[in-house]
């Protein structure tokens, strides 16, 4: 049994499975409509989801399974029982389980305990799946290459997205370089760890500035993140003051290739850490993202439940 907490629990020959079934699944979707005939996959959710969510639940129905939300509500998670039992019962009933929490250490419990795979549908400090499927994207747009490429990310260096950008950049020796104000660096547990991962490729490929201009150069991606997450809305009017030289806007493009791409993880706010402009411009492929979730947490699934398509 195997479960999905981070990036650095697969390793770079496992993921390349995972893009290779999740372009297959997308290719011929009406072919592997019976694989998961008969599994429940559980989603227990203490956040909010528009996309992980609806991109579980429709993924999982194209697979001929079935799914059960869980919401904050109803569960209690941590509160109402303790993370140990709530594990234990689902694990009696379901095959697998989502689970998209505030604090990391709830889902490492719920891995721990339960007897099947616990999917990360994101936490405080990971969001494996949004950043597989944006590997999964960038491969699409540069023929199956990630060899050399180089990620600009702009914005709250203490974030999940860069804190699994970091996981990515140490499975992948990808050139990354995140530009954050200064108290927003990354995580200094999870730098620690990618480094010990990425060895001495990380040290040379991956950097933390404090200028984006200086960040977005050579770069093939832009990647940007909301400046205020869930359970940080007290924090708005400082981390706006903070983060507003780190907008990606026309300006900040022209210091890029050419032939960038812009990506964000959604939701976004149009107007504070991107602009309208590049949002819709050629360059922007934010919605081939939204849709390769879909495509590649199928893949994930029968990974996880031991299912090829091939």
């Amino acid at each position: 049994m195997r479960s999905l907490i981070s990036i650095l629990d697969l390793s770079s020959d496992e993921i390349r499975e995972i893009f290779a079934q999740a372009a297959r699944l997308k290719a011929e979707r009406k072919r592997w409509e019976k694989l998961l005939r008969g599994k429940t996959l559980g989603l227990l959710f203490d956040k909010p989801s528009l996309r992980t969510r609806v991109s579980f639940e429709v993924g999982m129905h194209q697979l001929g399974g079935y799914t059960l939300y869980l919401g904050p509500h109803e569960v209690g998670l941590g509160k109402r029982e303790s993370v140990k039992d709530i594990a234990r019962t689902l694990s009696r009933y379901l095959d697998c389980l989502v689970a998209r929490v505030f604090d990391h250490t709830t889902i490492v419990e719920l891995a721990r305990e339960a007897d099947i795979p616990v999917i990360n549908g994101l936490s405080n400090l990971f969001h494996p799946c949004q950043i597989l499927s944006d590997l999964f994207t960038i491969m699409e747009k540069r023929e199956k290459k990630l060899k050399d490429i180089k990620i600009a990310f702009i914005g709250d260096g203490s974030s999940n997205m860069a804190n699994s950008w970091l996981c990515a950049a140490a499975q992948f020796k990808i050139n990354l370089a995140i530009a954050t104000p200064q108290r927003y660096e990354p995580n200094a547990a999870v730098l620690l760890k990618t480094r010990e991962a990425g060895g001495k490729s990380f040290l040379r490929n991956v950097c933390v500035l404090r200028d984006p201009v200086e960040a977005v150069k050579e770069a093939d991606v832009i990647y940007t993140d909301t400046w205020v997450s869930m359970g940080q809305d007290e924090e708005r009017k400082e981390r706006k003051r903070a983060f507003r030289r780190f907008q990606v806007n026309e300006e900040l493009l022209q210091s890029a290739k050419p032939d960038v791409m812009v990506m964000h993880c959604l939701p976004l706010h149009r107007g504070e850490e991107i602009t309208d402009t590049v949002i819709e411009s050629p360059q922007s492929i934010i919605f081939d993202q939204v849709e390769n979730r879909l495509h590649l947490q199928k893949a994930i699934l029968l990974f996880l439940l031991d299912k090829k398509t091939y």
